[in-house]
């Protein structure tokens, strides 16, 4: 009995002495959990305030850009306000989102160019279409209304020019939560009615200074690329050239002209055009 009590108080002195010698060990690691947490915090913090003062950067460079640098004339000349680059040209995609709209979307995007793709809203009633445009306003380019059916405004109805032009403002805005600040009749044919009901709506009018890929001699991608550069189409009665500063130029979503396009930007920038960027055109919005 004697020898168990033994046995029995040296394990109790084993167990104690082992839990006194753990206890700093373990005050320790609950200190330095202690320090680790509030080191993680003060990153946390300090990352929170980086990110802050980056938003607050990036607001006022988004602030910045959409400060209105050009007008749009009466003729479609893009114009410079006060010192803003003159020699530039506005790209304009009409009839979208047809078959090419978002491989030429990707082509200018490839190029660091903007541009306006002017809508019909038969294109976009359909789910797919609706992607279509989605996915255009998503990569950041500018959605204008170019009606509903591609109809000649002066030869309909007011009704039916309401029609025209509204439902495709509703139908922009149901997609991408934006109606369009640009307006464009097919075959640059405005009305009264239409100008008044644009300038109700708050979209900005804009018909082209030049394009070729509608006429049949044009829908070749090499001749439509060499028009397109030089301003000229001889075949059409234009032996002279419409490349101007401030030229709005007129392309449609087409196979020719989506081949066309990439020679199109290059042909440009080596005549020292830019291509200005359509958010920095002054809308009835701003």
């Amino acid at each position: 009995m004697k020898k168990v009590g033994v046995l029995v108080f040296i394990v109790i002195a084993i167990v104690l002495l082992s839990a006194c010698s753990s206890t700093p060990e373990e005050s320790t690691q609950e200190k330095s959990t202690d320090q680790d947490k509030a080191e993680q915090q003060e990153d946390q913090n300090s990352d929170s305030e980086e990110k802050e003062e980056e938003g607050k950067e990036a607001e006022e460079v988004s602030q910045e850009v959409k400060e209105p640098k050009y007008e749009v004339t009466e003729k479609a000349s893009i114009v410079p306000i006060d010192s803003a680059e003159e020699k530039v040209v506005l790209i304009t995609i009409d009839d979208a989102p047809d078959k090419y709209s978002l491989e030429m979307a990707n082509k200018l995007k490839e190029h660091n160019v903007n541009a306006i793709f002017f809508v019909n809203g038969h294109f976009i009633e359909s789910e797919e279409g609706a992607q279509k445009l989605k996915k255009l306003h998503d990569m950041g380019f500018i959605i204008g209304n170019h009606t509903k059916t591609h109809a000649n405004l002066k030869k309909i109805t007011k009704e039916e020019q309401r029609e025209e032009i509204l439902s495709v403002s509703d139908r922009v805005e149901e997609i991408i939560g934006e109606r369009p600040l640009f307006f464009r009749a097919p075959h640059g044919a405005n009305t009264d009615y239409s100008r008044k009901l644009a300038a109700e709506e708050g979209m900005t009018l804009m018909n082209w200074t030049y394009g070729y890929d509608y006429f049949e001699p044009y829908m070749d991608a090499n001749k439509l690329e060499q028009a397109m550069i030089s301003g000229e189409g001889p075949e059409v009665g234009v032996d002279y050239s419409l490349l101007k500063p401030g030229a709005n130029l007129l392309m449609h979503d087409r196979e020719w002209t989506n081949t066309a396009l990439p020679g199109i930007i290059k042909g440009l920038r080596d005549k020292g055009y830019k291509m200005v960027d359509p958010a920095l055109i002054k809308t009835k919005n701003m």
